[in-house]
């Protein structure tokens, strides 16, 4: 897997990725960045091999700002029934496909899955979520058959109050098609999230964290 910039190499070599080849257009700024954003991994940017321009575009597709990428293989990590895994319903854009898995490591989540056809696992998407996905199970579903509680997240449904089980599957439906008839008939609940009147809807992103962070909130009290 492609980890494009020193953010995203950074984070998969924190959860444990074994980043090889690492390699960067300037050595010395890697290892800056390493001292200024991730002290913690010096030795690992030190020990990156330094190429010309032309060889990191062969090798990474087209340049990163930060000079540096890494390759890395796919973790094959357990799903965590101690905490919320969320559910991406047929998700469309890469980008916030990426954001939602950086959202749902922040917050410590079960893992994330996906139903369709977008690999999760996608150059973009790996890219949106800064290397996160190392930091927790990440998938495609073609069951909707949990063990857990399947509670979806619609604008039309109930608003969202008291406590989220730990064990609980959150759907959250793509930002032009919304839920598929399959979750809703699946959801054991739909529930919405506050917002002010004429606001049509949340981008994907936010709704994953505030869905997350209401589970923590009410978690930790």
């Amino acid at each position: 897997m492609l980890l494009e910039g020193f953010h995203a190499v950074k984070h998969a070599l924190r959860f444990g990725a074994h980043v090889h080849p690492l390699i960067t257009t300037d050595l010395a700024a890697a290892i800056s960045l390493a001292e200024t954003h991730a002290p913690d991994l010096r030795e690992q940017f030190a020990a990156a091999t330094e190429v010309d321009q032309a060889a990191f575009k062969i090798r990474a597709g087209r340049m990163h700002p930060t000079g540096v990428a890494g390759f890395a293989e796919q973790p094959d990590l357990p799903f965590d029934r101690n905490a919320p895994i969320v559910l991406l319903d047929n998700p469309r854009n890469l980008g916030n496909f990426g954001a939602a898995i950086r959202v749902a490591a922040g917050l410590d989540a079960g893992g994330v899955l996906s139903t369709g056809d977008v690999d999760p696992w996608h150059p973009n998407v790996i890219r949106g979520s800064a290397g996160l996905h190392f930091a927790l199970p990440v998938a495609k579903t073609e069951t909707l058959d949990f063990a857990g509680e399947l509670i979806a997240f619609d604008a039309d449904g109930d608003l969202l109050t008291g406590p989220i089980p730990d064990n609980a599957v959150l759907a959250f439906g793509s930002e032009r098609h919304g839920l598929s008839p399959e979750v809703r008939a699946k959801a054991a609940r739909i529930v919405r999230l506050p917002m002010r009147d004429r606001v049509s809807s949340y981008n994907l992103t936010t709704s994953v964290a505030m869905g997350l962070y209401h589970w923590a909130i009410h978690r930790a009290s």
